[in-house]
């Protein structure tokens, strides 16, 4: 509750927690649970006081239903969900954000950008339950938001998410997650992720339709005629 406190104080607009075992981190387990119930809420306490929410890192069926008992409103990664956690997101009203492409990139460039050897294992189970996991919170009705996790070097392949999850999802869904859903989540709907009087004019002007082909938006700006951020061309 300090904790929680002393970030929105500083002016945090979440709080984010772990609620899991991590694939980088080296002493703990992905199946592990992290926190307490009562030391969750607290957290979303503190964060619903100031009109904030709380993300929480999650992988594990259990550990995504922890949270949401708790009152997280967003699931990081969520990559090893099942059938009835997907059902538990949307009757929470919760948000998924299924960060699919950091596992590709890690499994194929980990150990050039530093990531040892002891973590390819922990990629490994992960990245095998990605896709289904995708899939299955799909199906499910499950809203999602656009992210990647990606982390230095590796940001360069931030766009392949698209791709990865069009083999799920129509184009038009995956904009939408990238734009609406996200605005959505991140309270700030009539702010950013539409083009309405008012917002902030995030503009991009693509060369060709992305929905119907979603590789025009790879190749970090390749197809991009024109990128405006706050209505300032860049």
């Amino acid at each position: 509750r300090r904790a929680a406190r002393d970030e929105l104080r500083k002016g945090a607009t979440q709080i984010k927690i772990m609620v899991s075992g991590g694939v980088t981190s080296p002493l703990d387990r992905i199946d592990s649970t992290q926190f307490s119930i009562g030391e969750m809420r607290a957290a979303v306490e503190e964060a619903e006081a100031q009109g904030r929410y709380v993300m929480a890192h999650a992988y594990t069926a259990k550990s995504i239903n922890r949270a949401l008992s708790a009152g997280v409103r967003s699931i990081e990664h969520g990559n090893m969900l099942d059938e009835a956690t997907a059902d538990a997101i949307v009757a929470h009203n919760a948000i998924l954000i299924p960060t699919t492409v950091v596992f590709w990139a890690m499994a194929k460039d980990g150990p050039s950008v530093g990531i040892p050897t002891m973590y390819q294992e922990k990629v490994e189970v992960v990245r095998e339950a990605a896709l289904r996991g995708l899939e299955i919170a799909h199906r499910r009705d499950v809203k999602m938001v656009f992210g990647s996790d990606l982390f230095g070097p590796m940001h360069r392949y931030q766009s392949l998410e698209f791709s990865i999850r069009r083999d799920m999802q129509s184009a038009a869904e995956v904009i939408r997650a990238a734009t609406l859903n996200a605005a959505e989540l991140f309270q700030m709907t009539g702010e950013i992720g539409e083009i309405v009087p008012g917002a902030r004019a995030d503009l991009l002007a693509i060369d060709g339709n992305p929905l119907e082909d979603l590789n025009l938006l790879q190749e970090q700006g390749r197809y991009m005629d024109m990128i405006m951020k706050d209505g300032a061309f860049i």
